[in-house]
């Protein structure tokens, strides 16, 4: 007996039933009243508040109805919808809030991970694989902390498995500002801890099911049909890796493929139980919050490093000695051998495609390659119609995000695989460094850093890009100089995005400065917080000087003493240093 409901078992086969629920009368569907909130406006992510924010009465549940409402019942009534999320606190209630609201709004079907994980990249495989009709929710603030007094995150994803585009998510914001009641079945309990099929009456619709399913399979299933596992396993027996999942989602994946399917020892991977709080890890791949990573990869006792975020879409990669692979090099390494990596073998040509902040080293592969390669503002969901149209197939972000086309979703075990696939395949010492090195030589570097001004003020984080934007006009063709170089501003803009495959325009999307060397300056107010503002500056710069590869901090310091100047960013936020400085 569950709830009101009594459950039925049928054995399907090892550990997985198909339950029938049989109730005294159908679920009854309650009409609530409700007042709108003013803020629930998507970011680049979907949602993000403070989990304190999410615990009002009605804010979830009004954020869900409005994202049904602007779908349209054409698509909710009688779909089949994707549900999962990171294991942060909050994700099991708000899960069964959403199967309540699931039931209530006429979705047939909703298959959704066992206790509620499943990490970004498999929502977005699921969806794909199973043609999911209403697409996905993912329950996730990402690579923000959880924990009661920290971040919860939802999004929603459309039926190619990818992020929500603008006009869906303002359309969500819309119907969010003038929300009056939403539906749900209260009495409905759903048993998410148990593999199988539960199927329930709803008065006045047809039956809801709800499938529970083991979330790493389809996942697992297409990584195998991705990679030769056979040749990385054979590169692992001699090649001894550290992969941390930061207590996030990725953990169970990582266990199914490094230690099941490519025979690691299972010490290879660590911190691999979904904590509600991360186990007070900040689950952000990078070199200030992947602390755990880098003092490991510092001993030099491991050849391969990769640490994932809280729900599985962002990596870093470290070689032997803490070599930091930045993300922006990581991209275009991939790119330029993509050709170990079988499911390439077997694709259709196609091309690449980077965020606008992205440093630029794979738009110097894409044209070695004689291939297109396409620049996006920032956030996943501008990759999508490319990739739907065949236009790219490999693509990333500076902000440790990279992937293909294989889903609709960045994904991090993924490119931990793809760099494995390489250096399997590479003759170039089997090292990240020699390959990262190597590739240098061949293409030169393009040095790039990001600093993030976290948690300044709202206020102070608009006057930072005012001051900025207001200048725009007047900086071209200005001369600046510092640390004895001098850059010549050539572009100045607000970057905006003509979509090539839909005509949808996107506008202002970070203020760029160009110079007339190609290096450049970008500043962003980001999207993927809860609470403040964060400021992030990006610094490119490029040279083909193998003399100064090894001299990171003295190619970018006299580019971002300029840029700190232009935006007299820290008088105004009182920071003498960046939060994060990648």
């Amino acid at each position: 007996m569950r709830g009101n409901h009594l459950l039925q078992y049928i054995p399907l086969g090892p550990n997985r039933y198909l339950a029938i629920a049989s109730v005294e009368m159908a679920l009854e569907v309650s009409v609530v009243d409700t007042t709108p909130f003013g803020d629930q406006k998507p970011g680049t992510s979907g949602l993000r508040k403070k989990v304190k924010v999410f615990q009002q009465t009605n804010y979830l549940e009004n954020f869900v109805q409005s994202t049904f409402d602007a779908i349209g019942d054409s698509v909710i009534k009688g779909g089949h919808l994707v549900l999962g999320g990171d294991g942060r606190f909050y994700n099991r209630h708000a899960i069964a809030v959403i199967l309540q609201m699931c039931a209530a709004n006429g979705v047939a079907k909703v298959t959704v991970g066992q206790h509620g994980i499943m990490s970004t990249p498999a929502v977005s495989a699921t969806i794909r694989f199973l043609k999911a009709s209403a697409g996905g929710i993912i329950l996730t603030a990402s690579h923000n902390p959880g924990g009661p007094d920290n971040d919860f995150g939802i999004k929603y994803n459309i039926t190619n498995g990818g992020p929500a585009p603008e006009k869906i998510t303002g359309a969500i914001f819309e119907h969010s500002k003038n929300l009056k009641q939403y539906k749900i079945c209260k009495e409905l309990v759903v048993d998410i801890e148990t593999l199988g099929t539960t199927k329930f009456e709803v008065s006045g619709l047809s039956t809801f099911e709800v499938e529970v399913i083991d979330s790493c399979d389809i996942y697992v299933a297409l990584m195998k049909k991705i990679f030769n596992f056979d040749q990385i396993s054979s590169l692992l027996q001699s090649f001894k890796v550290n992969i941390d999942c930061l207590n996030g989602v990725t953990g169970p994946y990582a266990k199914r493929i490094f230690v099941k399917e490519l025979r690691c020892p299972e010490s290879s991977v660590v911190n691999s139980t979904p904590l509600e709080d991360f186990g007070g890890f900040h689950p952000d791949p990078n070199l200030t919050y992947a602390k755990s990573l880098l003092d490991v990869m510092k001993k030099g006792e491991h050849d391969f490093g990769a640490a994932f975020d809280g729900d599985g879409d962002r990596n870093m990669i470290l070689g032997r000695n803490a070599f930091f692979v930045n993300p922006n090099d990581s991209l275009a390494v991939i790119a330029a051998n993509q050709d170990f990596i079988p499911y390439f073998k077997s694709g259709q040509p196609s091309g690449f495609a980077r965020s606008m902040p992205t440093g630029a080293a794979v738009d110097l592969v894409a044209v070695k390659k004689q291939k297109k390669c396409f620049e996006v503002p920032t956030g996943w969901k501008f990759f999508g119609n490319l990739m739907d149209a065949g236009l790219i197939n490999l693509c990333g972000e500076e902000s440790f995000g990279t992937g293909s086309d294989h889903i609709r979703e960045k994904d991090g075990i993924w490119a931990a695989l793809a760099w494995l696939q390489i250096l399997a395949c590479s003759q170039e010492g089997k090292s990240v460094e020699s390959v990262v090195k190597n590739h240098w030589k061949e293409y030169g570097r393009n040095f790039f850093t990001r600093y993030d001004y976290e948690e300044v003020s709202s206020a102070a984080g608009s006057q930072v890009m005012n001051n900025v934007e207001s200048q725009l006009t007047e900086l071209i063709g200005k001369e600046f100089e510092s640390g004895g170089m001098k850059y010549t501003v050539n572009v100045a803009d607000n970057f905006s995005y003509k979509d090539p495959v839909d005509g949808s325009l996107t506008e202002k999307q970070g203020l760029r400065i160009v110079m007339r060397d190609g290096s450049r300056v970008v500043f962003r107010l980001s999207g993927t917080g809860s609470s403040g503002a964060t400021i992030r500056l990006y610094v490119d710069c490029y040279s083909n000087d193998a003399s100064l590869f090894e001299k990171e901090a003295d190619v970018l310091k006299p580019l971002v003493d300029i840029a700190l100047k232009i935006s007299n960013l820290p008088q105004v936020t009182g920071r003498a240093a960046p939060s994060v400085i990648t």
